[in-house]
This record gives C-alpha cells, structure tokens and sequence, in this order.
C-alpha cells in the first residue's frame, strides 16, 4: 500500500442534453449512468444511488478478504447484499440507513472466529466509515 493521503479522480462527458452521464477515470471502461427509476429515470444504468450502495458492498467484500488472508481466516464463499435508505431529512435528501447482509461459508473449526471478521470489515469500511448514514450488520454462518 502507498503512503496516505490517496487521491482519486473522476471525471464525466455528456454528449447532450439528453444523453447519458458518461462516468471516466484512466485506465478504467466509460460507465454510462442515469437517474435512477424513483427520480424519473430508465432504471437500467447504473445512477448515483445504485453506486454509492456498490461502493459500500465492493468495499465491505475487499476490506473481508483482506482482513480474512491477514486473521488465516478459511473461508469456501461469501455472498453479500447492501440495500440503503434514501430519505429527506431536514430538507435533505440523504442516505439514512445501510444494511449489510452477509452469508459466509466456513469449516466448522473456523465458525466461531467468523463473526468477528465480518464484524471487522464493517468496521473497517472506508466507504461507510465516510457516511452519515447509520450501517448494520446483518451476519450469517454457514459450516460447510
């Protein structure tokens, strides 16, 4: 890892009015965005909203999978769902809520040290870590 601070950079292309929102970064593929289905948009990009939810999953899984190979953690799969809140809050539009849900497939010498690794890749969320919005953890088990 490189020294802190980290910095990021994004751009966008609109080819129009009503044209998608490009989303651009060097070296990465153009992500075509649009308002999401509640704000009148097509449903079938990805928006904003949809994006900030991915950010917080993607972070979530990576921030297990390092905290797991670090702990010696034997894991066979996690399966991982975020669903946020949007809501207006004193005149604000915002997210309020997270929820992760976590199902994760472990040997059953490993059960008992599993939660405490999910439990640390929540904590550890960059993502989440930068929102207001209150995130919970919602963990399942599985010996297989």
């Amino acid at each position: 890892m490189t020294e802190f601070p980290h910095h990021y950079q994004v751009g966008t292309r609109l080819a129009g009015a009503d044209a998608d929102v490009v989303i651009v970064a060097s070296g990465l593929p153009d992500l075509p965005t649009a308002p999401p289905v509640e704000f009148g948009g097509p449903g079938d990009r990805w928006s904003p909203e949809t994006l900030l939810v991915a950010a917080a999953c993607d972070c979530f899984v990576l921030g297990f999978k390092a905290i797991a190979a670090a702990s010696r953690l034997s894991w066979s799969a996690l399966d991982v769902q975020v669903s946020g809140t949007l809501d207006r809050i004193d005149r604000k539009t915002r997210f309020t809520h997270l929820t992760i849900t976590a199902e994760l497939t472990v040997p059953a010498d490993q059960q008992s040290r599993a939660p405490r690794i999910l439990e640390k890749a929540e904590e550890a969320c960059l993502i989440t870590n930068s929102l207001s919005a209150e995130v919970h953890l919602e963990s399942r088990i599985v010996v297989g």
